[in-house]
Order: C-alpha cells, then structure tokens, then sequence
C-alpha cells in the first residue's frame, strides 16, 4: 500500500459549495454558521453559493450578503437543473486547493470540516462523511436509502460507502478528475467513487434541517436512484437476457409434455386458462423489459444531444 504524504493547510484554500433551492430561510443561519466555524481553523476560504432555480428569493439574500463579504461567491441557475447539475457547476467554478460540497439546511454540520482538513493533511485526497445516526429521516427514507446502497453495490462494478452523500472534502487532483468528466447524466455519489483516490470516512450524527423543507420527494427519490443504477450499472439489461433463456427453457419443456401427452392420451387438453396465463405472465415481462431497454435508450440519447449540463443567468463575485 502507497504510504500517504503529508500536507499541510498554510497557504492552502478551501472552497465551500452550497447547491441551493428554496433556501431563503435558512440560508442567513447556515453562513453565519459556516463563517463561525471557518475562524478557528486557519484558513482563506471561498463559499460558493449555487441557486438552482429558487422562487423564494434565495440568490437576492445570497447576493446582498455577498455586497459586504469579498468570501461569497455565487451563480444562479436559468432554471432548476437539479442538485447534481449545481454541484457541478460549482465545482467548474471554485478555486480551493481543497473543496467541500455541502447541504444548505446544516445537516451537513461544519463543525466536522476540521476533521476533514486534519485527515486531508495526513494525506487523503478524499475525506467524505458517513451517516452513522439518521433519525432526522422518514423510516421511508432510511429504509429506502439502505436498500439503494444495497442493491447498488450488489450490481455495480464501482461500491459506493453506505451512508454518505455529497458532504465531503476533496483535493484539487479529484476535483479536476470530476471536471474531465464529459457525462450529463450525471450521479455524483457514483462518480466521487469511480475516480478513485485515496478515501477516509468520518462517521457522524446527521441533525434535523435548520429550517425550511426539503425539496426531496419519493418521486424524485426514485429518478436519483434510478439514474444511480443506470449511470453505474449493466446488470439489469443482462437480467432480461437470463429471463429470456429461462422462459424458452420453461416454453420448450411445455411444449414437449403437450406433445408427449397428446400422443399416449390420444386427445387434446383443454387449457385456455393456463395458455391465459402465459401469455399475460411473458406479455408483462416483454413490457418491463421494454420499460428498462427505454431507460438505457433515453440516457444515451441526453448523451448524444450534447446539451451543455447547466446555463448560468447572474454570478454574484465570479
């Protein structure tokens, strides 16, 4: 194993990225918050601040308090991309030596990224967080996110940490590995693990929202998994060879029994119900597979298009 070398945070310079939406609310508490915590740790740092398409004034707060403070940096959105479509467009716009995503609602606590700097300095070039304690989360919620970790490791080449999400500190090297990138579909939790790297986990109590709501439904849960798999998986696509095969066998078995059947009985068999039910059965599974080769199809033809991933209408200090 290659040892780790040593750095250090004199001279460096973090880069904080809030992907926002809807955060009007909170979002005065969260800097006041992050700046509080930025004082102790020594060093020049950035706060980049995404508007991905609010309607409650978000960027005109983010905006005013940038006025006074040369540390804020932000970019509004044309329209809502998404988070991952904001993420990106701040890690295009940052500048740090060491780079942090985190959430607008303080479920990412700041406290922890001094943990992240120390591991950083010791050498990781990636430093995320783990989840150790989610009960500010739906039982929904929790028992979903441990069924997508499960079945995504299970059918993808590239594992993901259980329990992590975007909250987590990152050299430059990865972060203009991610740049390079060209996907539009993109799954960030995917692609943090697939550029490799050297990688720590932090385990941490994640707390309730500050305040405001989240704009994560179950509906737009779905989707994230759902392009997770997809981005980072073939397996589903090769299940349906495997059915098939299985359902010729199963064909193939029934069509001899009625054969053999016919010629020592001497007569037909009555089977309507039966022929019924295989035919609605392999008609079901010809519609899921037409569901799943779509959701394939559709991804490579937002691939083709070559659309740029985000369009950026107003930057406040960039």
């Amino acid at each position: 194993m290659t040892a780790l070398s040593s750095r250090s945070r004199a001279g460096a310079r973090l880069s904080l990225i809030i992907p926002m939406h809807n955060e009007a609310e909170v979002l005065p508490t969260t800097l006041a918050t992050i700046h509080a915590e930025m004082a102790s740790l020594g060093v020049e740092y950035e706060v980049i601040g995404v508007d991905d398409g609010s309607t409650d004034g978000t960027f005109g707060i983010f905006s005013e308090l940038a006025a006074s403070d040369s540390r804020l940096r932000g970019l509004r959105l044309s329209r809502n991309f998404g988070k991952e479509a904001a993420l990106s467009a701040g890690l295009d716009h940052c500048s740090g030596d060491m780079v942090v995503p985190i959430d607008a609602d303080l479920q990412d606590p700041p406290a922890l990224i001094g943990d992240f700097i120390t591991l950083w300095e010791a050498g990781y070039d990636v430093v995320y967080g783990v989840r150790t304690e989610r009960q500010s989360d739906t039982f929904f919620k929790r028992a979903t996110a441990g069924a997508f970790y499960r079945v995504f490791n299970r059918i993808s080449d590239v594992p993901i940490p259980g329990d992590t999400g975007d909250f987590r500190l990152m050299d430059r090297v990865v972060v203009e590995a991610l740049k390079a990138l060209p996907e539009r579909n993109r799954f960030m939790k995917g692609l943090f693990a697939w550029v490799g790297f050297r990688q720590v986990g932090v385990p941490y109590a994640r707390p309730e929202r500050a305040a405001g709501q989240t704009s994560f439904n179950g509906p737009r849960l779905f989707r994230f998994a759902l392009d997770g798999i997809t981005a980072f998986s073939t397996v589903p696509l090769r299940v349906w060879s495997l059915i098939g095969l299985a359902g010729a066998a199963a064909a193939l078995v029934y069509a001899v029994y009625l054969i053999v059947h016919v010629l020592v009985r001497g007569r037909d068999i009555p089977g309507y119900a039966s022929l019924m039910v295989v035919l609605l059965l392999f008609s079901s599974f010809q519609m899921i597979a037409l569901g799943v080769f779509g959701e394939y199809l559709g991804r490579m033809y937002q691939e083709i298009k070559g659309r740029p991933l985000y369009i950026v209408s107003d930057r406040v200090g960039i």
